[in-house]
């Protein structure tokens, strides 16, 4: 199957797209609206470093997004920047598309100077240890605990 990655600067009409998985995935069940889903995705855009959105599409349909963002976890605001909001469609898991997507954003995070890339996951977290990411503890959010971890970037 032919894939590619590119960047919601590079495609910004696959927006509303990446913002209804988002919000269906992560953000509805906190109470927030599509149309801020759709405000925060249009800001992902940026050349360089955070707040760039990345969309793996699977014979030229968007199958998966993940995003580099500066800032995720309202608990921490001392870290960045943050690997956010990776998903891929049901219909495309098993195919390695979540590990790809995660590298392109490891990739934009050392490209714009970071040397550790943090993220956050009410699962278990076993497919970022896979690729190589360390546990940095719990942290309480929004009335739950979440698996904060760590990966250091360019040796």
């Amino acid at each position: 199957m032919e894939t590619e990655i590119v960047t919601l600067r590079a495609r910004p009409e696959l927006g509303p797209q990446v913002a209804a998985w988002l919000w269906h995935a992560f953000w509805r069940e906190n109470g927030e609206s599509l149309e801020t889903v759709l405000a925060v995705v249009g800001q992902s855009n940026a050349e360089r470093g955070p707040q760039q959105s990345f969309v793996l599409l699977e014979e030229g349909q968007p199958a998966g997004t993940a995003s580099l963002a500066a800032a995720d976890l309202d608990e921490r605001p001392e870290l960045t920047p943050w690997l956010a909001g990776v998903f891929v469609r049901p219909e495309s898991r098993g195919r390695g598309y979540g590990a790809r997507l995660v590298a392109a954003v490891e990739r934009a995070a050392a490209e714009g100077g970071a040397g550790t890339l943090w993220l956050y996951t009410s699962g278990e977290g076993a497919l970022y240890r896979r690729l190589g990411w360390e546990d940095a503890g719990q942290v309480p959010q929004a009335g739950r605990s979440v698996l904060l971890m760590q990966k250091a970037l360019g040796g």
